[in-house]
């Protein structure tokens, strides 16, 4: 069997649940099954809107982020269901728990998807019948489907698991990069977006093979060092490893101070809160990057010093989030005795281009009102730079503090994933 592996290179796995959501009620709900299926928040209102959908929907044209009157419009018999991220999470962990039985080698990248590498795997059998042994124990244990993409790196093998959905299982070498990917359109491939992909035309590149064959210079000029990296990844290069801590790998940012007095006074106390949560806006904002769990640190006149945090529904990054919740972890820990000091940290921070948020729609839906002033704001960046309009708090403390750059930021919530335990645990 370890003849039906490489040499030399690598075995990737890429496994991406379908319509993962929508999937999960199914399974909960056997009836459902086959049925036009869509998952959103405020069900019973017009303004409602669409997270995700069956495939059964999908064939209506409804589509994820589109509002439910518009849904029902397109497909009156869908069948809608609210969100529950409880059950969905717990969907995950044990669908991430059969994959560990391939390989040590996972690494989630988000709820619904992870990496495997399985190189070293060749005693449970060829990567094909590892791709579906996974996909019938995940389909008969789970009640899920799932499409695996299976390849010598990460990139090839996401694009791989896109290929075929739902269920399905595909094998993307590097030989077959001429022929399958280079005569796509930039914008259909992983990593490059609508408005790289219009960029990208600005110095006649309009298909992966085009981009393939770019020159360096230009792309870097146009894109910065993603243009070399996106250029790699065209010709099938991607050296990035499977790390399973990967989920882990988590900094902070985080503001605190001792005040002038020991006090009790409660507006006061939460004056200073409402400071602290303006810095730590200011710094998330620096960074580009939103907080997943929130922290307080309360430290007493006795000097006895606690902190407690909670993880967050939504990665949050404005003052007034940061604040509230702030006030409330504190109201919750504050025994009424003299205080010290107070502290605000921000943990598992996620990028703000890979932000995954559990929608509640409350807030998706204050978020798409604003969508007509976010393309405004896009179209000036893209005309005139990235950096003609920022924030106006990510000004504030530009220079009054350095947080450290180059971290590689949790791009989920799964920070409190089981992680599989070290043998002197």
């Amino acid at each position: 069997m370890k003849e039906m592996y490489p040499k030399k290179g690598r075995v990737i796995l890429h496994v991406d649940m379908n319509s993962f959501y929508a999937s999960v009620e199914m399974a909960y709900e056997p009836e459902l099954k086959g049925k036009p299926v869509a998952i959103a928040g405020n069900v019973e209102e017009r303004r409602g809107i669409i997270i995700t959908c069956s495939y059964e929907a999908r064939k209506f044209g409804v589509k994820t982020t589109m509002p439910l009157w518009e849904a029902k419009k397109l497909c009156p018999q869908l069948i809608i269901r609210k969100p529950n991220f409880d059950r969905y999470r717990t969907a995950s962990i044990a669908m991430f728990e059969i994959l560990r039985n391939y390989t040590e080698l996972v690494e989630p990248v988000s709820i619904d998807e992870g990496y495997l590498d399985i190189t070293d795997s060749f005693e449970l059998g060829s990567p094909i019948e590892i791709a579906q042994s996974i996909q019938k124990r995940v389909l008969e244990q789970l009640d899920l489907p799932c499409s695996i993409g299976i390849a010598p790196n990460k990139f090839l093998a996401k694009t791989a698991s896109d290929m075929k959905k739902p269920m399905g299982i595909t094998i993307l070498r590097k030989r077959d990069i001429p022929a399958v990917l280079w005569p796509l359109n930039t914008s259909e491939m992983h990593g490059v977006g609508k408005k790289t992909a219009e960029k990208l035309t600005t110095i006649g590149i309009h298909t992966i093979g085009e981009l393939a064959a770019g020159n360096e210079i230009q792309l870097k000029s146009l894109l910065g060092i993603n243009g070399i990296r996106i250029k790699e990844r065209a010709n099938g290069v991607d050296n990035r490893p499977i790390d399973p801590q990967a989920v882990s790998d988590f900094k902070s940012i985080g503001n605190s101070t001792t005040l002038p007095k020991d006090t009790t006074n409660q507006q006061e106390l939460y004056r200073v809160l409402e400071s602290l949560a303006e810095t730590v806006s200011v710094r998330l904002k620096r960074k580009n990057v939103l907080a997943a769990t929130l922290g307080i640190t309360i430290r007493f006149k006795d000097r006895k010093t606690i902190t407690r945090s909670k993880k967050l529904s939504n990665p949050i990054q404005q003052k007034e989030d940061i604040a509230s919740m702030a006030k409330q972890i504190f109201i919750k820990e504050w025994n009424g005795n003299p205080i010290r000091l107070l502290g605000i940290t921000g943990y598992d921070l996620v990028e703000h281009d890979l932000a995954f948020k559990q929608l509640d729609l409350f807030s998706f839906e204050k978020d798409a009102k604003k969508e007509p002033l976010l393309k405004t704001l896009s179209t000036l960046r893209d005309k005139y730079g990235k950096n003609i309009i920022k924030n106006a708090g990510a000004r504030k403390l530009d220079n009054a503090h350095n947080v450290g750059t180059g971290t590689s930021f949790n791009k989920d919530f799964l920070r409190t994933f089981p992680q599989k335990k070290k043998e002197d645990d």
